[in-house]
């Protein structure tokens, strides 16, 4: 596990697939995602130097963002958040929906395979569901978006007190040159670019991607074209 603070309330947890961010208020730790099976130990070690882990909030059911969850809620108490329409997913009782794949996703997704752990991972004891609108006491007034697409539960966390949004896999950066763009591995293409119009219109300074590097300033200006370069590209 690669650690990049980007703020000094805000630290990037990178992992060989996918990441996950831990926001301080005082010595109480939130962490957005979990990362693949075998991150719970590592990130409970991290978390351990900064405060106490409160929460896990899972911004949709995939195995790189919420396969740490279960291991790393019995390691320090954290409650695990997710939406109501993905938490059965979380809770092993029903397998997620497969992706709709583009043609050419099939060789990334392949790809993404190979770097995770075989096997299912443990789970979370407890759930707590949430819902789209949701508040919760995280940066001083954290607002939950629903924005369905990349699965039924996907969800957003906007700090609007911080200018700081995850947009979960919602919203990406290219690998290979940055570009803020509409991610991939998607249920409904169509949604997803709904939901990066409705990421885009919200006040954001710092957006923090299920994948690629953030963008730690003007980061609305990057939300907006890359609706809109979606948009043109679905049309």
């Amino acid at each position: 596990m690669d650690v990049v603070e980007l703020l000094p309330e805000l630290h990037l947890l990178r992992f060989p697939v996918g990441q996950a961010y831990l926001w301080r208020d005082g010595d109480e730790l939130t962490l957005v995602d979990a990362g693949p099976a075998g991150s719970g130990a590592p990130i409970a070690a991290f978390a351990g130097t900064l405060g106490q882990l409160r929460r896990i909030v899972l911004t949709h059911f995939h195995e790189d963002h919420a396969g740490g969850a279960g291991e790393l809620a019995a390691a320090t108490g954290a409650e695990v958040l997710v939406h109501h329409l993905d938490a059965a997913a979380v809770r092993g009782e029903v397998p997620g929906p497969a992706p709709v794949f583009e043609d050419w996703e099939r060789p990334l997704h392949a790809e993404a395979l190979r770097h995770l752990p075989p096997g299912d991972h443990p789970r979370p004891p407890k759930v707590t569901e949430l819902s789209g609108d949701d508040l919760l006491d995280v940066g001083g007034g954290a607002r939950v978006v629903h924005v369905p697409g990349h699965t039924h539960g996907s969800v957003a966390l906007h700090l609007p007190r911080h200018g700081v949004l995850f947009t979960g896999d919602t919203i990406a950066a290219s690998p290979v040159d940055g570009r803020v763009m509409p991610g991939v591995f998607n249920l409904d293409r169509s949604q997803v670019l709904a939901a990066c119009h409705r990421l885009a219109a919200l006040d954001t300074d710092v957006a923090c991607f299920g994948h690629g590097t953030p963008v730690l300033g003007r980061a609305d200006v990057a939300l907006r074209r890359a609706a809109a370069a979606g948009h043109r590209a679905l049309g």
